[in-house]
C-alpha cells in the first residue's frame, strides 16, 4: 500500500479534481457508455465552479460532507471523493476516483475509509454507490470492499450498498 495523505480539500485544489475526476470518467466509461453520454456526465459531474463551490461550502447542502483528497508524499494528487448522507442512516458515494497509476495501491480504500468515518460520524449505518453501467470498471473494488447489488432503480445503473 502506498502512502498517502487524506484529507478534506482545498479550494485551490478544485482545478485538479475536477481534471481527475474527468479523466477517470472518459477512462471508465467512453467505451461502455459511448462518446457522447460520457461526455454529459464529464459535463455535469466535473464542472470546475461546482467542484469549487462544493469545496468552499462543506456542509452547504443537506446531507453533503465534502471532497476528500489523497495526496502523495511529494503532495501530488492521487485520488478524490466525495460523499454526504442524503437520508438518515444511509450514506452516498457521489465520487470516488483514483489516477490510473496509482490504482491498485489501496489508495481508493483510503478515501472510502475516510468517506466511511465521515458519514458514519453524522448517523450512516449504511453506504451506497450507484454506478453508470453493470459493466462499471469500478464494480470489483466495490465488491472488494464489502458492496452487494440492490435492485435497480433505472435501467441504465446499478446500486450497491453495505454496511458501514
Amino acid at each position: 500500500m502506498q502512502l498517502v495523505d487524506v484529507r478534506g480539500a482545498e479550494a485551490a485544489e478544485a482545478t485538479k479534481i475536477s481534471r481527475l475526476l474527468a479523466d477517470s470518467i472518459r477512462d471508465s466509461y467512453t467505451e461502455i457508455l459511448g462518446e457522447i453520454p460520457t461526455r454529459r456526465l464529464v459535463s455535469t459531474q466535473c464542472s470546475l465552479p461546482r467542484i469549487r463551490a462544493e469545496i468552499e461550502i462543506p456542509g452547504g447542502a443537506p446531507g453533503w460532507l465534502g471532497w476528500l483528497v489523497a495526496t502523495g508524499s511529494d503532495d501530488e494528487l492521487l485520488g478524490v471523493a466525495a460523499g454526504g448522507v442524503p437520508v438518515p442512516g444511509e450514506g452516498e458515494v457521489y465520487a470516488l476516483a483514483v489516477t490510473p497509476d496509482a490504482r491498485g495501491t489501496g489508495i481508493g480504500e483510503a478515501l472510502l475509509t475516510a468517506a466511511s468515518a465521515r458519514m458514519r460520524a453524522f448517523g450512516a449505518t449504511e453506504q451506497r454507490v450507484t454506478l453508470a453501467s453493470d459493466q462499471d470498471p469500478a464494480l470489483p473494488f466495490y465488491a472488494h470492499v464489502g458492496f452487494t447489488p440492490l435492485p435497480p432503480t433505472r435501467l441504465t445503473a446499478i446500486r450497491l450498498s453495505r454496511v458501514i
